[in-house]
């Protein structure tokens, strides 16, 4: 095997992006256990709960507050809101921090770090006084300036993946205020699931290549090629995954039952009476509350059979995947951790229906999806042909 040297970063740099790994990890599943225990909108103002840093104790402390007129105060749901916000500000600084190490030996690198964060966190005070429009155009800006390094530095010492990171942060940051300033709309919500696994992504890759250690074979281009498939697909159902979950359409196939009808037939049929076009609008424009959806039976048994059929190709196609890796030598690992999660995610959605979407069962299939990326984008990273 080769020996490579690592990238010239900060030697403890590997850690803190392992750290951030981790955490991006936990704010996803915790996000999931937030948007399906119905917690989403539980804090109606952003970045505070109800005026608070923290979240009020009772209804009595935010009877005066302008929040409360746009939705009653639920305390065993606002905890969960703003502590899920709190893990993702922490997640925040500490990419932060990777961005600055990654950049310091750039030409003025740490100066455009530090200039886009002070851009957006000038940005929050302005969206809190009602000042939308000048709080976007710093933001925007501040997003501009980490684009541009991002495209003119190049990935030897992780400059670029470290400040595309921070972008795609601060970009969840904004969806995360949308998702509650647009009542749930469908289309946030998804781009924030997305948003949080995107950035999930970036640093398990970045991770791997701080420390370099390379899985060398003859056939990891073939393999990168099939790995890279595999992303996509993957992309798509998780896609699919966030829009059944944002438009309430999981259970739109019935539940509560062990027959055949509501799997894998869905209301008794194989192909039942559906919508695909009503499903998958996209933008239904502003000032619509979607807690709990807005689609009829037909629009969201669409959106569901999509999930469906999306999730058999998926599974057949990592199977065979696996199995490839099985006859590579030195791969059995990756294969069978492969194989595990793929088994493991069709059983947790099969029982996501026939146990009408238990919140535990639901938040463990949205931590399957972000493992099985994990597998995918390691392979990704840690692939290389002999020099």
């Amino acid at each position: 095997m080769t020996l490579v040297a690592r990238p010239a970063v900060y030697r403890h740099f590997h850690r803190f992006a392992w750290l951030a790994v981790v955490l991006t990890l936990c704010v996803v599943v915790f996000g999931a256990f937030v948007r399906l225990s119905d917690a989403g909108l539980s804090c109606p103002d952003w970045p505070t709960c109800y005026g608070r840093a923290a979240w009020p104790q009772a209804a009595s402390e935010v009877s005066d507050h302008a929040a409360s007129a746009i939705r009653p105060f639920e305390t065993h749901k606002a905890w969960r809101e703003q502590v899920h916000r709190m893990l993702a500000g922490s997640l925040g600084v500490l990419v932060l921090l990777l961005a600055v190490l990654a950049a310091r030996k750039r030409r003025h690198g740490i100066a455009q770090v530090a200039l886009a964060s002070l851009l957006v966190a000038a940005a929050i005070p302005l969206y809190m006084r009602g000042e939308h429009a000048a709080a976007s155009a710093l933001a925007i800006a501040g997003e501009i300036i980490l684009l541009f390094a991002a495209v003119r530095w190049s990935n030897s010492d992780l400059s670029r993946v470290a400040v595309l990171a921070l972008a795609v942060i601060i970009f969840q940051a904004l969806l995360g205020m949308w998702t509650v300033t647009l009542l749930l709309k469908p289309i946030v919500v998804m781009g924030h699931l997305l948003g949080g696994l995107a950035t999930f992504a970036l640093l398990v890759w970045m991770a791997w290549r701080a420390i370099d250690r390379p899985i060398t074979l003859v056939e990891a281009g073939a393999l990168k090629r099939w790995v890279i498939a595999g992303l996509v697909l993957l992309g798509l159902q998780i896609a699919l995954g966030g829009w059944t979950s944002a438009n309430y359409a999981a259970l739109s196939c019935g539940a509560g039952s062990w027959s055949a009808d509501n799997f894998p037939r869905c209301v008794g049929q194989w192909w039942p009476p559906h919508d695909f076009r009503e499903g998958f609008v996209l933008w239904r424009g502003v000032g619509v509350d979607y807690e709990g959806g807005v689609l009829d039976g037909a629009s969201r048994i669409a959106i569901q059979m999509a999930h469906r059929i999306v999730a058999v190709l998926l599974a057949l196609y990592l199977l065979v995947f696996a199995v490839r890796l099985l006859r590579t030598p030195g791969m059995r690992g990756w294969a069978t951790a492969l194989i595990v999660l793929v088994i493991g995610q069709v059983s947790l959605g099969i029982l996501n229906v026939k146990l009408a979407l238990p919140l535990h069962v639901a938040v463990a299939h949205n931590a399957g999806a972000a493992l099985l990326l994990f597998v995918l984008v390691s392979l990704l990273a840690r692939l290389r042909r002999p020099e």
